[in-house]
Parts: structure tokens; C-alpha cells; sequence
């Protein structure tokens, strides 16, 4: 089969999956979900099968671990961030005032009937309130729908169970139906790609958790409002590298302005607050659970999330970083192609004459006397 021939088969299948995937997002989102969760849990399985666990116990004991962090995290921190996004909702027209209040009194003349600031914010605070009315029915009718939820939350675990208990004979049935040809170049690109995943996926995972938790219990022993809401999506959007602590860092500190104008010390303790957690996430964290050679730019991660986001909506989200860590591979991967063929070097004739050029250089510059100075 010959190279081009190759190539046509490739983009066929590729084609067909993106097509696949944008055809069906909505009801593959639950079998992606329990794929990554099998992906992401199956060396611990491995470890447990090293300590003696038969493979069907290893993947019981994970389930129930899981099942168990799941219903004690329903339980005891969805109830306080539903209630506090409600809160917020119904609040987003009084911190408008607020901030109206507070810029009048730095600039005066914004008070001015006919200022064009004063009929922005007027404009701006009705609009809040409309969207403020409307944004819980939007969600609930959009996105978030209570048929998707629910597949997700009975369909997802279902099937991440038996991916997880059948990870191995599955891996080991694609291995079967690769080209033989390629085999090794595939089995070097995958050990390459789940590198990239471990590193990242796994690492930035875990450092989105701990800040989470950090600027959630940090914010609420300075009594900040909304603290546990707005540390969990700083933690949470953390895993752009970046983005997490600038984004939660704005909302909170706006958040600290209405609230504690009169009060400029606990304003700057809530920048204290992310400064520390940015100090801590660039200095620690990330180099210790992440590392630097998953070979994932921010930026890439950023575009990767955006296009795949509108291309595929949530389920797009949730793909994004695989398959960002995947083009990388194959980018490196086709580079390194181009550096060994005669695109890159040229063709035989001309890589002679250039070798003989090069040591007619290196014969001269020997014979050259040197500058005793």
C-alpha cells in the first residue's frame, strides 16, 4: 500500500469520527465520560491487581470509592453552591448599584444626569435584572437538561465500570487490528500521547482540587460573599493554567470592592489570597504534579478548548485536551518526518555538493593563520 493510499485511509477514518462525534454528541457524552473515567482510573486498577486484587474486585473497590466521594460531595457541598448561585443571581442588580455608588463617589461628575457613564450603568443594571430573571430557566432548558443529567449521572458510571474492568482486553482487541507495519510507530505515538494525558489530565486535575478547596476556605474566613462559589470555578477553570487564579482573582476582588469598600484591609487580603495561590500553583503544584514536558502550550490548551467547544458543545469540552495532547503528538511526530525526508534535506545530488561545500569551509578555516591577539 503505498503512501497515499495510506493517507486516504487515515483521513477517511478520522472524517468519520469527527462526523460521528457531531452527529451524535448529545448521546455519546455519557460513554465519553465513563471512557475518561476508566482511562483515569485504570492504574490505580493495575496497582491494585499488583497487591493482589483479582481485576473484577480492584474495579469494585474503585466504583464504591468513587460512588462514595460522589454522594458525600452531593450531599454536603451542591446544596451550598446552588444556593449560593441563587444568591448571586438575585444579588447581580445590587452589585451594579453598588459599583455605580462606588464610582460616583471617586468621580463625581458621573452623577450628572446627562453623563454618558450614569445612562451606560442604567442601561447596564436593567439589563442585569432581565438576564438575572431569566438565567435560571435558560440553564434549565438549555445545556443542562433533566434528561441529559440523568444519563449522564446513571448511564456514565455504568459504563465506566466495565471499560475500567475490561480496560486491558480492550486495549489488547485495537492492538490486534492495527496494521502490522505501523505497529510500532502507533505503540510509540500512543506511549507518547498517554504521557502528554497522565502529566496534564491527571496533575492539573489535582491541582484544580487543591486550589479549590484553598481559595474556597480562604474566601470564607475572610467572609467574602459568594466565597465557596467563586473558589470553586477559580479552582475549577484552573486547569487552564492561568486563567483559574486571573478570572477568580477579578470576580473576587470586584466581589470585595462592593463588599468591603469601607473596609480596604480585607480587599487586599482577598488579592493576598490569589497572589498566594498563583505563587503556590507556578511554584509548586504545577512543576510537582504536572511537570514541564506534557508539551501542552496554555495557549494551544486555550484555542483547543474554544474550537472544540463550539464544534461539539460539552462533550467538545471534554475532548478538547485529548485531543489537543494527540495533534501535538502528531505534530512533533510529523515534524520529525519532515526533517528526514528530501522536502527537508533536498535531494541526494544537492546533499553531496552541500557536504562537500561544508568541509571545503572547515578545510579553509583550519589553514586560515589565526590572529595572534
Amino acid at each position: 500500500m503505498t503512501v497515499g493510499e495510506q493517507l486516504r485511509y487515515w483521513s477517511l477514518g478520522l472524517l468519520a469520527i469527527v462526523a460521528f462525534l457531531w452527529l451524535f454528541s448529545g448521546a455519546v457524552l455519557p460513554f465519553v465520560m465513563g471512557a475518561a473515567v476508566a482511562y483515569l482510573t485504570d492504574p490505580l486498577a493495575d496497582r491494585l491487581e499488583r497487591a493482589g486484587c483479582s481485576r473484577t474486585l480492584a474495579t469494585v473497590i474503585i466504583t464504591v470509592a468513587a460512588l462514595a466521594i460522589g454522594v458525600i460531595a452531593f450531599v454536603l457541598v451542591v446544596p451550598a453552591l446552588i444556593a449560593q448561585i441563587r444568591e448571586a443571581v438575585a444579588d447581580l442588580p445590587n452589585y451594579v448599584q453598588q459599583a455605580r455608588e462606588v464610582l460616583v463617589g471617586v468621580l463625581p461628575e458621573l452623577d450628572q444626569q446627562d453623563s454618558f457613564v450614569r445612562k451606560t450603568l442604567a442601561s447596564l443594571s436593567e439589563n442585569v435584572k432581565e438576564w438575572s430573571g431569566n438565567a435560571i430557566a435558560s440553564i434549565w432548558s438549555g445545556s443542562v437538561a433533566v434528561f441529559d443529567f440523568f444519563s449522564v449521572m446513571v448511564i456514565a458510571p455504568v459504563v465506566a465500570f466495565y471499560m475500567l474492568h475490561d480496560w486491558d482486553k480492550i486495549v489488547a482487541a485495537i492492538d490486534e487490528i492495527l496494521p502490522r507495519q505501523h505497529q510500532a510507530v502507533i505503540h510509540r505515538l500512543m506511549r507518547e500521547l498517554d504521557l502528554v494525558l497522565a502529566g496534564f489530565v491527571r496533575g492539573q486535575l489535582t491541582v484544580c482540587v487543591i486550589l479549590g478547596m484553598f481559595y474556597a476556605v480562604a474566601l470564607s474566613l475572610i467572609g467574602l460573599d459568594f466565597a465557596m462559589l467563586i473558589g470553586f470555578f477559580a479552582g475549577l477553570i484552573s486547569f487552564i493554567p492561568f486563567v483559574g487564579s486571573i478570572m477568580g482573582g477579578v470576580l473576587s476582588i470586584g466581589v470585595a470592592v462592593a463588599q468591603f469598600w469601607t473596609a480596604p484591609e480585607w480587599i487586599l487580603a482577598v488579592v493576598a489570597v490569589f497572589v498566594l495561590g498563583q505563587a503556590v500553583e507556578g511554584n509548586y503544584l504545577t512543576p510537582k504534579l504536572v511537570g514541564d514536558k506534557v508539551g501542552l502550550h496554555p495557549v494551544w490548551l486555550m484555542f483547543a478548548l474554544s474550537a472544540f467547544g463550539s464544534a461539539f458543545g460539552f462533550l467538545g469540552l471534554l475532548i478538547a485536551v485529548p485531543a489537543a495532547a494527540g495533534l501535538g503528538v502528531m505534530a512533533r511526530f510529523l515534524t520529525g518526518q519532515y526533517k528526514e525526508g528530501r522536502l527537508y534535506l533536498g535531494d541526494p545530488e544537492w546533499q553531496r555538493e552541500r557536504e562537500k561545500t561544508v568541509r571545503a569551509e572547515e578545510v579553509l578555516a583550519k589553514k586560515e593563520p589565526q590572529d595572534p591577539t
